[in-house]
């Protein structure tokens, strides 16, 4: 009978052990569970609510810089700037603009051929430079004010209308002819050379076919050539965004397949019906069913949406076009940037346009930030980020992710590992740990975010949330730093 007794005995002791360990281990896990937990700093940043000027998105200037003079509220000049424009004498009462867009002819940048005028496409670059902006440019041949360059038409090109016919004041070249493949090419690949990758040209139109270089023409040629058209802008702009003008379907179709963003004219044209085979009813007709049978509904998430205004903003209201559905549409489009002429925008307008400005392009949110309150040099920190992107379109250059950790005496930038471009309308997360560098000393420190150039390495991209301090960062909290 003792050895049962004695049996029951150590199994009950076993289970009692086993109940001892289990809540010693529930303990500890509970105190390293809440020592973890005091461990973790939250920050929610208080959301704003301003127009951002960030780079490669909003409104535009057209054919001049930020604090010029402005156009007429109805009119507008296609000849690009050729010398340093002054300021104006007040500040002119149009929105701030990264972008600076401009466009010149033929005929002005190579008046003779091979002597290319550079130094004009150079100042503007200089003058977008010191006005705070990039330069997205335009090269065109001719339009039906501005001849095609004398030297060309005297060259035995051949010529696609007669002086006899309706068109006949203007000289209008066979786009098949072997001799603008070659002397237009000339043009775009010398451009090429020159100014492909500049980090301050924001973006080229391809531009080869038609009045303004916008692609279309009574005179087009078969798509063979259109494409050997566009090829010379795809082989001398590899690293320089590219955007494709809208008009013909074909083309269109095939530049975005090879990598461009798209470009319209028109946008604002609220006209029912038109004769004009060459000017259709674009906003009501042509734009929205185009867009769908040429297969781009979907290269924004990739490449940039740039729209330009029919007349002006200011023509609009004279027509009595209906804005809400205009600046609807261009959202619905993805658009990053809007040239609306360089002039001014009617008052009573103005609410809707501040309103349209917070959804052009990105607009990046950062709702809560986690990070360690008490870090060791030489180890990882985890970091957990919730970003909304409220814009419309995501970031297409690349820009650093970064948090910078300063005291009184020492700061260090430290890379956060996540693609920005990536982040289209909408929600994005980063879950994951950034390196505290080794030879951080021990002490207090301000924890900042921001979106700097690769470049420069400072900051760049205004967020939407309150915190930005003289130097571009954002003040998030403060951590500790502490040997082990």
């Amino acid at each position: 009978m003792a050895l049962p007794f004695r049996k029951v005995g150590r199994t009950l002791s076993s289970k009692t052990a086993h109940a001892c360990c289990f809540w010693i281990l529930l303990s500890l896990a509970a105190r390293f569970s809440a020592t973890a937990q005091t461990n973790v700093v939250v920050v929610r940043p208080k959301a704003i609510h301003t127009v951002l000027v960030n780079p490669g998105m909003g409104i535009t200037t057209f054919q001049r810089f930020n604090g010029q003079d402005l156009n007429p509220p109805l009119k507008w000049s296609e000849v690009g700037p050729v010398t340093k424009l002054p300021q104006a004498a007040t500040k002119p009462d149009f929105p701030d603009a990264s972008v600076s867009y401009c466009r010149w002819y033929w005929n002005v940048l190579e008046p003779a051929p091979g002597k290319f005028h550079w130094e004009i496409v150079d100042l503007a670059l200089e003058q977008a430079r010191a006005h705070g902006q990039t330069l997205a440019i335009r090269l065109m041949p001719y339009s039906n004010q501005d001849p095609l360059p004398e030297w060309y038409r005297n060259s035995g090109a051949r010529r696609a209308n007669k002086p006899t016919d309706k068109d006949g004041e203007i000289w209008q070249p066979d786009f098949s002819d072997p001799l603008y493949l070659r002397y237009w090419g000339e043009l775009v690949a010398e451009a090429g050379k020159r100014y492909d990758g500049n980090p301050y040209l924001d973006s080229a139109d391809i531009s080869s076919v038609g009045y303004w270089g916008e692609g279309w023409s009574p005179y087009m040629p078969a798509f063979p050539y259109q494409k050997q058209l566009i090829d010379i802008w795809l082989e001398a702009f590899p690293r320089t965004t590219l955007l494709m003008n809208f008009d013909e379907q074909q083309a269109l179709s095939y530049g975005t397949q090879h990598g461009t963003g798209w470009r319209l004219d028109c946008l604002g044209d609220m006209r029912t019906s038109s004769t004009n085979p060459y000017f259709p009813a674009e906003m009501l007709e042509i734009y929205p069913q185009q867009i769908v049978r040429a297969g781009i509904q979907d290269v924004w998430q990739h490449q940039p949406v740039s729209l330009e205004t029919c007349y002006t903003v200011a023509g609009w209201k004279e027509r009595g076009y209906d804005l809400e559905y205009i600046l609807e549409q261009a959202l619905r489009w993805h658009v990053s940037t809007v040239n609306i002429k360089s002039a001014p925008i009617p008052a009573e307008w103005k609410s809707q346009f501040e309103t349209f400005q917070r959804k052009i392009g990105y607009r990046f949110n950062l709702r809560r930030l986690e990070y360690s309150r008490v870090v060791n040099p030489g180890t990882m920190m985890p970091v957990h980020m919730w970003w909304l992107n409220e814009g419309v379109a995501p970031i297409y250059k690349e820009f650093t992710l970064a948090m910078e950790l300063r005291s009184s005496k020492m700061a260090t930038v430290i890379p956060v590992p996540a693609d920005i471009r990536k982040w289209l309308p909408g929600d994005a997360v980063y879950d994951g740990a950034v390196y505290v560098p080794e030879n951080l000393a021990e002490g207090d420190y301000d924890v900042r975010v921001a979106m700097v150039d690769p470049r420069t390495s400072k900051p760049a991209i205004r967020l939407a949330v309150e915190g930005r301090q003289e130097d571009g960062w954002y003040a998030m909290g403060s951590l500790t730093v502490k040997m082990q």
